[in-house]
This record gives C-alpha cells, sequence and structure tokens, in this order.
C-alpha cells in the first residue's frame, strides 16, 4: 500500500466527514491507499455518524482516549499500513490530485523523508480586511512556490497538508507530545519540531501540486481569536526551545517597543494588529518560560 491517509480529529463530524468524502474523490485507487480517521476523544457524534455512511473497507474508524493532536498523529503513525502516513486536518478538503501528487514527490527521491502542499484557504463570510499580511499564515495558508522545490530550514511545510515516509519513524521519535492541540487549547510547533529532526536526516520538499483547501470558520476571524492563537504560539515555542527565564528581559523591553508603535499607528489598522500581536506573542513566551523553569505543563 502506497499511502495512509490520517485525519485526526476532535469534535468536528461534519467537516470531518466532508475530508473524508474529498479524498473518496480522489484519482488514486482504493488498492493504493487507505483513510485513517482518528477519533481523539470526541464528545460529540463523530463516532455515530462514521457509522451511519457505511464507509468502504479501506477507510477506518481508530478512537484514541489521550486528548491531544500529537498523541492522535502518533497512533496514527503507528495504525498506518501505506509507506507514506499524509495528514490532512478535519477543516480541510484535499484535491482531486492529492494523494497521488504527494506519493509522486517521494518517489522521486528515498531521501526524502517529508512532503508539504500548497494550502488555499476557504474564508468564511471573506477575509477580514484587519489581518496583517505578515501573520496571515497564522491560519495555516501556504503557498511557498510555484514549483517543486526543496525547502530549507527555517521554512517548513504546515500541518493540514503534512506526509512523512513512515519507515523514517523507525529511527526516528515521533511528534512530541508535550506540543500540539490538546482540546480547545492552541499549543502548536508539534510539527515544526518533528520537521526540524526529519530535516537532519532527511529532505523536506515542497509541491504547489498536492493543494488542500482549508476552511477557516468565521468563529476564527475575529481578533481575539487571533491574538490568543499568537500568545499559544509564544507558550509553543518556549515548551519547544525549554526556555526558562532566559530572555524574559529582552522580550519585556519588545513588548514596551511595541506599545510605543501602537501610539503612533493608530489610524493603520494593520499595523496596530501586527504590533498587538508582538505584544501577545512575547507574553506568550514569558509565560511560557516562567511555566518551564517551575516544571508546569503549559
Amino acid at each position: 500500500m502506497r499511502a495512509s491517509v490520517s485525519i485526526c480529529t476532535h469534535n468536528r463530524a461534519i467537516d470531518t466527514m466532508q475530508a473524508v468524502e474529498s479524498v473518496l474523490n480522489g484519482d488514486m485507487g482504493s488498492a493504493d491507499y487507505e483513510i485513517l480517521v482518528i477519533d481523539n476523544n470526541s464528545t460529540d457524534n463523530t463516532k455515530e455518524l462514521f457509522d451511519s455512511l457505511n464507509m468502504p473497507a479501506h477507510v477506518r474508524y481508530i478512537f484514541e482516549p489521550q486528548l491531544g493532536l500529537s498523541y492522535a498523529r502518533n497512533r496514527a503513525i503507528k495504525e498506518a499500513k501505506g509507506e507514506f502516513v499524509l495528514f490532512l486536518d478535519d477543516d480541510a478538503l484535499a484535491c482531486s490530485t492529492w494523494t497521488k501528487e504527494v506519493v509522486r514527490i517521494f518517489d522521486m527521491d528515498s531521501r526524502i523523508g517529508c512532503v508539504g502542499g500548497k494550502i488555499v484557504p476557504i474564508w468564511e463570510g471573506g477575509k477580514p480586511d484587519w489581518i496583517p499580511h505578515d501573520i496571515v499564515s497564522l491560519y495555516t495558508l501556504m503557498d511557498f512556490s510555484s514549483e517543486i522545490v526543496e525547502m530549507h530550514a527555517p521554512s517548513i511545510p504546515f500541518g493540514a497538508n503534512v506526509a512523512f515516509r513512515r519507515s523514517i519513524f523507525q529511527k526516528i521519535k515521533p511528534f512530541r507530545e508535550d506540543l500540539g492541540r490538546v482540546g480547545s487549547n492552541l499549543m502548536s510547533s508539534e510539527e515544526s519540531e518533528l520537521i526540524g529532526r526529519v530535516r537532519l536526516e532527511y529532505k523536506v520538499f515542497y509541491s504547489p501540486y498536492a493543494i488542500v483547501e482549508h476552511k477557516i470558520a468565521k468563529s476564527r476571524l475575529t481578533k481575539r481569536w487571533l491574538l490568543r492563537r499568537v500568545y499559544w504560539q509564544g507558550i509553543s515555542d518556549a515548551t519547544r526551545y525549554k526556555k526558562s527565564g532566559w530572555g524574559i528581559f529582552k522580550h519585556t523591553v519588545r513588548i514596551v517597543q511595541a506599545a510605543l508603535l501602537i501610539l503612533v499607528s493608530f489610524n493603520n489598522v494593520q499595523k496596530v494588529m501586527s504590533e498587538m500581536a508582538k505584544i501577545s506573542y512575547r507574553n506568550g513566551t514569558i509565560v511560557g518560560s516562567f511555566r518551564n523553569s517551575r516544571g508546569l505543563n503549559p
């Protein structure tokens, strides 16, 4: 079997089944791939909806009781039978050629350990004009290149559309389980941490032809959500790099600088939002460092 498509989900029953359908509508033969629906301790009707749809045999439902996206993804790696493990977010839709395009890149070179692709947004209600260009990628959007290219550090694929050669996990540990979403929190960095380790021994490639669409729910199109997302990015980075107090003074200075820039840029909504995001990120980094120094969980 060539590919195991993994869709990890928590309380998104309808979105998940739409994601499954998008993969089933692809042009890869059913004998060449499987779909794993990893139910990460959902409390909605995910299981009931899955059972009611009479899925084909190559679509498997797997319940993962330990809450946390990294636990779900690691369960997918453990359960996968394909040569390659492809991760598709539960609120994403794969294009018809997606699975084949990802496999095609891996087949180019046995030293390719990770492949990412283009992520196109579906803005529910339209994209707000206040979102700064420099942080729009936090909505998990990717348009890295118009050509198939190797991605060099610090560039990485995003988790809504990323795949790994399964054999690499024989010598590389999978996702760190102290990183990544847990329930409703916005912890992240599990992908970048893993890809950083993969890159030490393998190549990371990007294909603009391996396309998925990512639904951006209206509930995320608020300033409050975006600042919360950036705050948790700060906590995630502090946790990833095990920061414990170092640099707090520097972050405090940067917060003051950003606050001053807000005062002189009050009529530029994108600039104000960009500086507010910097403050939120620094606050998250400080909180994460403080928690690390005391051995507290995020």
